[in-house]
This record gives structure tokens, C-alpha cells and sequence, in this order.
């Protein structure tokens, strides 16, 4: 599912979004393709998502959410079925005046395995950290790519089981980070940890020798986590690609062609990004 006419304008809502990269490749991608836009971040509370959302649809606009917006969009809008499974819509559009949305999510969690673990996850223990929005992406994710081993610490196992039968993904549930990647092949952070500081999910000394580990956040240098891990010879990234890859499945939705990944990559690096 993907709109059917080209929007006239594109957006990114979530509040706050002064710090995303997103309009530094989209607008790139944009100028490669000669499509006369701007990609812009709109600050919207969730008192004004609904007003946003319906002056959106009268400019015929599109574009992506993020925090705290991806649950709340997804119960207005018309969904795909990977939107529904998971339950969060991060990228729009309108159809005749009526909100559709999609998760590409998955895909950029899916890119991010698929660089990390190039011989595949289909016989891997995967050791999924945090059971909230993003992990919801993270287990179709790993569903979709054939894993059939997850292991799933949160703070509380309610809230994994409530994740598990949302997204219909059999998991099994532990009481720790350092239970959950015991003979895991892949570690991924699906929490907040290492946003703001330098704290970790879990020691690096925790994983297993042959472990990958991939965190879902991304800041300027990398985490720590992701540093830490490198150091003591697991293969680590963090969510820049994943940030890139759900970006480039997002244009594709709009405009029905292969985004310029290559150009996207650039940008990113000559913002600071890592590339690679």
C-alpha cells in the first residue's frame, strides 16, 4: 500500500523533533530526484495532533511520525496490516481526504539485522531489551526474518506478555537483561538507555563471544553501549541506519520509486552522520 498521488507537502510531527536528522536526507533524496519539496519537522503537542493532522489533510500533505505521536496516529488513520500488527504508524499520507498509514519501522530494524548478521537470524537466539513501542517493530522485525528463538527482558514481565499477544510474536520471557543474552546471537536495545547519557542496557561483558549487538538509539559519536561493545570484538551499530533505511521506505511509500540511498548516505555524512 503506498499513496496514490504525490504529496504537495512533507512533514515529520512529534514533539520535540529539533534534534532529528531526517530532513537533512529526505530534502537530499528530494533535490536528487528533482521533486520540488521541502521536507520540514513540525513540533506538535498531543493537544494539537488532531488540528495538525486535519490541516495536513487539506494541504494533501504527507510524511512521518515519531515520539510520542505513533500509537495515536495509528488509531485515526486507515492502516496496512504490518501498521495494525504493530500497532504504531510512522509514515502518512492521505487518500481523499482520509489519513492512511503504514510502519516502516520494520524495514529499518530489518536492514539493520540483515547488515549486522549477514548469514541470517533463522537458527539465532535473539535477546530483545524493552517491550515498549519500538520493540513492538523490533519483534515482527525478527519475526519476518524467520527468527523463532526471542528472549525478552522488561521491567515488568506483564508488560512483555501484553507486547507479545498485541503483535502475536511467541517470545520467552526472562527476569533480566544479563538472562535475556546468554547464548544470544543478537542483542538488541529497544529501550531509551544511553539517549541522554552513557549508561548501558546491559555490560558488554554479559554477551556471549560470537553476540552482535544492535541499539536502537542513535546520538552524535554513537552510544556508549555501542562503543563498549566494539571494544571488547562484538560487531555493534547503532539506529542511524535503521533511522535511514525507515526514511528511504517512507519516500518509496510517497512516490513510488526506489529511494537514492546512496545520496541519503551522503547527506548524513556531511551532517555528522556515519555512513558506512
Amino acid at each position: 500500500m503506498r499513496a496514490r498521488a504525490h504529496p504537495t507537502r512533507l512533514v515529520l510531527l512529534g514533539h520535540p523533533v529539533i534534534q532529528s536528522l531526517s530532513p537533512v536526507f529526505q530534502n537530499a533524496a528530494l533535490a536528487h530526484v528533482g521533486l520540488a519539496l521541502r521536507y520540514e519537522a513540525l513540533d506538535v503537542t498531543s493537544a494539537d495532533l488532531a488540528v495538525t493532522l486535519q490541516s495536513l489533510g487539506a494541504d494533501g500533505a504527507a510524511g512521518n511520525i515519531t515520539i510520542p505521536h505513533k500509537e495515536a496516529v495509528a488509531a485515526r488513520a486507515r492502516c496496512t496490516p504490518l501498521a495494525t500488527q504493530v500497532g504504531a504508524v510512522n509514515t502518512f499520507w492521505f487518500e481523499h481526504g482520509v489519513l492512511c498509514g503504514d510502519n516502516t519501522d520494520v524495514a529499518g530494524v530489518s536492514a539493520a539485522i540483515r547488515a549486522l548478521c549477514p548469514g541470517g537470524i533463522a537458527h539465532a537466539r535473539c535477546a530483545v531489551l524493552g517491550a515498549g513501542g519500538s520493540a513492538a517493530a523490533v519483534l515482527v522485525a525478527l519475526e519476518q526474518l524467520g527468527c523463532r528463538d526471542i528472549v525478552v527482558s522488561a521491567r515488568t514481565p506483564e508488560r512483555a506478555r501484553r507486547l507479545a499477544g498485541r503483535v502475536a510474536v511467541p517470545i520467552r520471557i526472562v527476569d533480566s537483561a544479563e538472562d535475556a543474552v546468554q547464548e544470544a546471537s543478537l542483542v538488541i536495545n529497544a529501550t531509551p538507555v544511553g539517549l541522554r547519557d552513557d549508561a548501558m542496557p546491559v555490560p558488554p561483558s554479559a554477551l556471549a563471544p560470537h553476540a552482535a549487538a544492535l541499539d536502537l538509539v542513535y546520538r552524535h559519536g554513537e552510544t556508549a553501549w555501542v562503543r563498549a561493545c566494539r571494544e571488547a570484538d562484538h560487531m555493534a551499530e547503532d539506529g542511524l541506519r535503521l533511522l535511514l533505511e525507515q526514511g528511504a521506505s517512507a519516500f518509496e511509500c510517497w512516490f513510488g520509486q526506489v529511494a537514492p540511498r546512496a545520496v541519503m548516505w551522503q547527506a548524513l555524512a556531511a551532517a555528522g552522520g556515519r555512513p558506512t
